[in-house]
């Protein structure tokens, strides 16, 4: 009975006022139900990398050589290993082969 007296009241203008009234009061409810330290409350220790941890862009002459050639040694080896990773899927797909052939 209540709500259908309530019902009856919300139409046209007192409506728009009551919608009105909800878009305010949902946003600052919300801010209050959750408080202003998110910061605080939400936060991960430990997340970001410190400075140290970081990595550092080389600015001199030398040491942007010194990085190039330590990118460059790091390409050699990753090519030099590369055949022989490929060497050795290939032995480990030849002898898995077999298995399945004679499964079927």
């Amino acid at each position: 009975m209540v709500f259908n007296y309530i019902l009856r009241s919300l139409r046209g203008t007192n409506l728009e006022v009551f919608k009105f009234g909800m878009y305010l009061a949902f946003p600052i409810g919300y801010m209050y139900y959750f408080g202003t330290n998110l910061e605080n409350r939400f936060s991960v220790p430990g997340f970001w990398p410190t400075q140290e941890q970081s990595h550092k862009i080389p600015y001199e002459r030398e040491e942007i050589r010194a990085e190039v050639q330590r990118i460059q040694q790091k390409m050699t080896e990753m090519r030099a290993r590369l055949p022989l990773e490929q060497q050795q899927r290939l032995k480990d797909r030849d002898m898995e082969a077999p298995e399945q052939n004679t499964s079927g």
